[in-house]
Formats: C-alpha cells, sequence, structure tokens
C-alpha cells in the first residue's frame, strides 16, 4: 500500500515592502500522514482541528479531487493523519502549506509523476501568488517572481535570528484584507518599495541586523491594512528594542511578525503584551527560521 508523508512549514509573506514577492519560511509544521482508503477521512491534532479535521468545504480535499478531475484520474480517496502546527487565517502560510500538500498527493496518488518544479509551479497555480507557495517548498528566505516564467532563490536565515509570531483572537480573510488596498499607487510610494526590497534582500544576504528596520519600511500594502490589523500600528514601537530588529505583517495578517536576534525573551514578551493589551488579547508564538523548506516522502 502507497503511503505518503508531507512535512510543510509555515511562511510569512511580505516582509513589508516585499508585497507578493518575498515570504520567510518558520519551523512550524503541518505534518501529514496519508494512505489509501474506501472513502475519506481525517484525523486532525493540533492547531484548529475542526477546521483542519471537517470533511465538508476541506481544502486540502478539494484540491486534491479536482487536480485529480482535470487530469482525469481517477480520485483515489485517502485516510489522512494531519497534525497542525501553522495558524489557520492569520497570515501565516496555512492556505500555501495546504495546496501544496494537496498538489503533492494528487501527484503521487494520482500516478502524474510531477517533479518538485511542477508541484510547485501548480500550487503558485492555485494560490495566485508565489511568495508563499515558494517559501513554504524551499525554505529560507524566499524571493520569487512569477512574470515571463516561474523564478526563485533562496537565502538561507543568518544565524542567531528568529522569529516571533504575535496571533490575536480572530483571524482576517486574505480577500478581506486585499480588498483594502488601492487600484494605483503613486510613483514615490512605489519608489521606496523598490529601494526597501533591494535592501532587505542584501540585509538578509549578508545578516545585517542593524539595516533591517529601514529595509522592512513599506508604502504599498501595509499603511492600508492597519485598520483590519491594529496590532501591527501597536507593536512598531518595538523595532530598534529588546533585540527587535523589524515589526511586519504577517502577509495579509492579523498576525504581527517580529524579527529578533537571540536575546532574553522575558522582558520583550512583557513589553509586546503593554502593546498589545489595549487593542486585544494575543497569543505569543516563537518560531525559529526554517533552512530545509518542505520535506515529502513516498514508500510502499
Amino acid at each position: 500500500m502507497k503511503t505518503v508523508q508531507l512535512r510543510l512549514p509555515a511562511t510569512s509573506a511580505n516582509l513589508g515592502p516585499g508585497f507578493d514577492a518575498m515570504a520567510l519560511a518558520l519551523e512550524l509544521f503541518l505534518e501529514i500522514d496519508a494512505t489509501p482508503a474506501t472513502q475519506f477521512s481525517i484525523q486532525a491534532t493540533g492547531r484548529n482541528p475542526n477546521i483542519c479535521g471537517g470533511l465538508t468545504r476541506n481544502l486540502l480535499i478539494e484540491t486534491y479531487k479536482s487536480i485529480l478531475a482535470a487530469e482525469q484520474r481517477q480520485v483515489v480517496p485517502l485516510d489522512l493523519r494531519m497534525r497542525n502546527g501553522i495558524p489557520v487565517g492569520m497570515g501565516c502560510g496555512s492556505s500555501a502549506a495546504v495546496r501544496l500538500a494537496a498538489v503533492a498527493l494528487a501527484s503521487a496518488f494520482g500516478d502524474l509523476g510531477w517533479n518538485a518544479a511542477r508541484i510547485v509551479d501548480h500550487a503558485v497555480g492555485l494560490e495566485g501568488h508565489p511568495d508563499n507557495v515558494a517559501a513554504c517548498w524551499h525554505g529560507g528566505l524566499t524571493i520569487a517572481a512569477d512574470t515571463q516564467q516561474l523564478a526563485i532563490i533562496s537565502l538561507p536565515p543568518p544565524p542567531g535570528w528568529r522569529a516571533l509570531l504575535i496571533l490575536p483572537e480572530t483571524p482576517v480573510a486574505t480577500s478581506k484584507a486585499r480588498s483594502m488596498l488601492p487600484q494605483s499607487y503613486p510613483r514615490q510610494d512605489v519608489v521606496t518599495n523598490v529601494q526597501c526590497v533591494a535592501l532587505l534582500t542584501a540585509a538578509f544576504a549578508t545578516g545585517r541586523s542593524d539595516l533591517m528596520h529601514l529595509a522592512t519600511f513599506d508604502r504599498l500594502h501595509q499603511p492600508y491594512r492597519a485598520e483590519l490589523c491594529p496590532l501591527l500600528p501597536a507593536l512598531l514601537p518595538l523595532a530598534g528594542n529588546h533585540g527587535v530588529m523589524s515589526v511586519t505583517l504577517s502577509g495579509a495578517g492579523p498576525a504581527v511578525m517580529l524579527l529578533k536576534q537571540t536575546t532574553e525573551e522575558e522582558a520583550l514578551k512583557e513589553a509586546i503584551l503593554e502593546l498589545a493589551g489595549p487593542v486585544c488579547p494575543v497569543e505569543i508564538l516563537p518560531a525559529d527560521l526554517c533552512r530545509e523548506g518542505a520535506g515529502m516522502s513516498v514508500g510502499e
């Protein structure tokens, strides 16, 4: 009996100015064991088990079935054992991880024989933008462009850099966050973001923590999402204090990601709770930066 094991990391996209182009993989994982069955079943543990384990309107199952139907292959029902460590609906790449999982499972159980590049390319088409998918599969900080063809570069994280995710109680749909953005931007705002994303790439590649606060300045999406994601303006004063290098929305939000160097965290956690308290209750979730990206094994 064929078995497929998948391990896919959370991702935090944009990092301020890198809108729809950059994402960072985090060591919070969606893990799936899949085997053929007579009917679909899911045993879900970890975060959001009610969402992950539901059989109706399940993104993983519906995507898997639609791919096999499009490729004119028989739909093989699966017994899925799922351990989810990725916050759902928080801007941490949960949908990218699920879509990648669905494509990989369809390739394996539909005998499509797709290689890694084809799996990633198909998942990018489903997701609509390449940032989270690229980081989830390749790990590190990925810069992805999907113009004439998909191009991806992955940079390894500098040693000693770590992330803190600050999670509010209420999720925000990505579609709602995208609806807050304008249809066009002033030229100077675009130029500023081009400068910052170039600086961010260089600062990350060379480990220049002193430049990260400047490099993560954004004019294209974060100012317009502040109403939906009030934690961001509340926590921005932390940049440059308590070892915090940068404060950005995680993806489309509402979670906020702090990049920091390895230091004592208790004083930082107290500062976070003090600033976030007037806004909403929060969960502080530490995460190491993920170098390796997705893992997939197929056995008989």
